[in-house]
């Protein structure tokens, strides 16, 4: 029988210290408010572009936003796995990402593009910052979610920025 912590659950014993589950699980709470807001300003972005690209950029975005709604539960349960609870309201997301909301107004399609490059470069730094928290407690399960996500982030902004490009 699993020994009993300070909590009501059974203890944790993974193979990772309380206090490297806890900074690992902050530092995925960032990512996770990170890419929830980065795709609702996506989603926003696809709803309202404009212009000569809508067809292109409407198709993009959707893509865009579809990836990015499918990565938020695996972060969010990889903190659960760790034994601490994933944010998920607007105030914590809000307290939390280090991206902008959306604008009040629908910027024009370009502007919308740098503010989706600055979005994902911002949750590759986010991800990246986690890594060598996950990597000092052998956390290898964390290490390959944030493989995947500096993957992603890094390609979209770059397929962004190629739109920028004259």
């Amino acid at each position: 029988m699993a020994k009993k912590s300070k909590s009501a659950g059974p203890a944790i014993d993974i193979g990772i210290g309380d206090k490297d589950r806890a900074a690992i699980a902050a530092g995925l709470s960032r990512l996770l408010a990170d890419t929830y807001t980065l795709y609702l300003t996506t989603h926003n972005f696809h709803w309202n572009v404009t212009g000569p690209m809508f067809n292109t950029l409407h198709a993009m975005f959707m893509g865009q936003y579809t990836e990015l709604w499918n990565a938020v539960d695996p972060i969010a349960e990889r903190i659960r796995a760790l034994g601490h609870a994933a944010p998920g309201s607007y105030a914590q997301f809000g307290a939390l990402a280090s991206i902008k909301d959306a604008p009040a107004k629908p910027p024009k399609a370009l502007e919308m593009v740098r503010i989706l490059v600055d979005g994902h470069e911002a949750v590759a730094r986010t991800a990246r910052s986690v890594f060598p928290l996950a990597a000092a407690a052998d956390d290898q399960p964390t290490a390959d979610l944030l493989t995947q996500r500096l993957d992603v982030h890094e390609k979209t902004a770059w397929m962004l920025r190629s739109l920028l490009e004259d």
